[in-house]
């Protein structure tokens, strides 16, 4: 077997720190990770993971009806905001290579000087370091920014920081500790469980934080009949969306490729192919079957489909060779479009985030039990199954690594509900977690911000200074929005 990575053996602690996979993907790299060219690598890509929370703004604005996109990006800039600092001062350090199997105890507080380990392992942090720790927070926040898909439109404003500070300091750090900080998952009866860049750490992660919340929440106003059926409450612009999966796309070559954590090797384009092919393979993969279903090409499923074959990929990026990616990917595409079918029939999940980012995500942990291969695995683990049926692989191992794969997936849902849940309920029986019905049908941009995102689409011509706008009159709103807007301060 082959191990894949750039980072060099002196730092390697630190490349364990609750930063993607391919830290214990480790090999005899060449120079340290505070080489310059690693580090600047490492930069690069947590510039582009940080431009994903832009993704995600305008895939749920876009998925968000009128009323309710301002609060999209005072959510995105707040989220983000306190993950960062719950992860600098906490999350790290449980996160980290030291401590036990269940939480790590070195790196609270981070800061230069601090020393981190003990014994041989022990290390003082330094420049290359804090690109390590800037690069797993990012990842975290990735993490929390798809929570809150599923409660677009009816959430109240306070759980957002609430849960962030929980989830930046606590959920997500036992997780990342978990596989990739030397925790139970990184020896399950001798054999790692395999997610290079994180579709169980990061995306299973989300997925299951937000179906806790949905769960406590409900459905919006409106989304089922008095029949129980489902009706569609279309986002306002599909555009945006088109947009945010763009950037999202862009944003994943920081995701995966930059999982290396270095350029020894030029491994990093490897990874970055293996996530335009799955990528390319889900789009095709879930317009394929919405068509079958519908005759018609929906833009966002075809969304979703990318999104689910980079999430589906984002696991095996680093263990599988080129011709298994676009079948991980078009699998993802499929999945993805049953999966929001399914949902939407029982739980109202606006942008799909329960089937593009959870069960794509369980879809990409298994796809490694199946696809990993002998080149590219790590120490102690087995090939996929593929090479246990074709290849010279023991079936047998192949198999239990594929077992191994299948704890990960059910120890991180069970994990994370558990503490997604508990958190929520509080929230519920002490503040409120959701809006009141006058505040919904408002719409949170006014009854949450106090303003409009689009304000010509509510506020009557007359009332812009300067005389009436040129455009055309708005269309009769409903009383709560009338409401709403006589409360709001005037404009000088």
């Amino acid at each position: 077997m082959k191990k894949r990575m750039g980072i060099g053996g002196g730092l390697a602690l630190a490349a364990l720190l609750a930063v993607p996979g391919a830290a214990f993907a480790q090999g005899n790299g060449v120079g340290a990770l505070g080489s310059q060219l690693d580090t600047t690598w490492v930069m690069v890509a947590c510039v582009l993971v940080l431009f994903m929370q832009a993704g995600f703004l305008l895939l749920e604005i876009g998925f968000s009806r009128q009323k309710n996109v301002g609060a999209g990006v005072a959510k995105v800039l707040v989220n983000l905001a306190v993950v960062t600092l719950a992860w600098w001062a906490v999350g790290f350090g449980i996160s980290s290579l030291t401590g036990n199997k269940i939480f790590g105890t070195d790196g609270f507080f981070f800061h230069a000087g601090q020393e981190i380990g003990t014994g041989a392992d022990a290390f003082v942090v330094g420049g290359g370091d804090t690109a390590l720790m800037l690069f797993g927070m990012l990842f975290c926040a990735v993490s929390l920014a798809i929570v809150w898909g599923t409660t677009l439109e009816r959430i109240r404003f306070a759980a957002y920081a609430i849960y962030a500070a929980v989830f930046g300091a606590v959920i997500y750090p036992l997780v990342a500790h978990g596989v990739y900080g030397g925790g139970l998952l990184s020896d399950v009866g001798g054999k790692p469980v395999m997610d290079f860049a994180g579709s169980s750490v990061v995306h299973l992660t989300g997925a299951v934080g937000a179906l806790a919340a949905l769960l406590l929440l409900g459905p919006r106003l409106g989304k089922y009949g008095a029949d129980g059926r489902s009706r569609a409450i279309p986002g306002h612009s599909m555009p945006l969306v088109g947009l945010g999966v763009a950037i999202l796309w862009v944003g994943w070559y920081g995701f995966n490729a930059g999982s290396t954590l270095g350029t020894s090797g030029n491994f990093m384009a490897e990874v970055a192919l293996n996530t335009q092919l799955a990528a390319a393979a889900g789009v095709i993969g879930a317009s394929v079957v919405t068509y079958a279903k519908t005759r018609s090409l929906d833009v966002g499923m075809a969304g979703n489909g990318a999104i689910a074959g980079l999430v589906g990929i984002t696991a095996p990026s680093g263990f599988v060779e080129f011709w298994a990616a676009p079948i991980i990917g078009f699998v993802a595409g499929v999945i993805v479009v049953f999966g929001v079918y399914a949902i939407d029939k029982r739980l109202d999940d606006p942008v799909g985030a329960l089937s593009a980012h959870g069960l794509a995500g369980v879809w990409g942990t298994l796809a490694v039990g199946l696809f990993a291969s002998d080149r590219l695995i790590l120490d102690g683990a087995a090939p996929g199954i593929w090479y246990g049926i074709f290849g010279d692989a023991s079936l047998g191992s192949t198999v239990g690594q594929f077992a191994v794969q299948a704890v990960g997936v059910a120890a991180t849902f069970l994990l994370v509900f558990g503490l997604s849940y508990a958190t929520f309920f509080a929230i519920k029986k002490t503040i409120g977690l959701r809006v009141s019905e006058t505040e919904e049908r408002a719409g949170l941009d006014i009854s949450s911000h106090g303003m409009f995102g689009y304000p010509e689409a509510f506020i009557p011509e007359e009332e812009y200074p300067g005389g009436p706008s040129p455009v055309p009159a708005p269309t009769p709103q409903p009383a709560a929005v009338t409401a709403m807007a006589a409360d709001r301060p005037s404009e000088a």
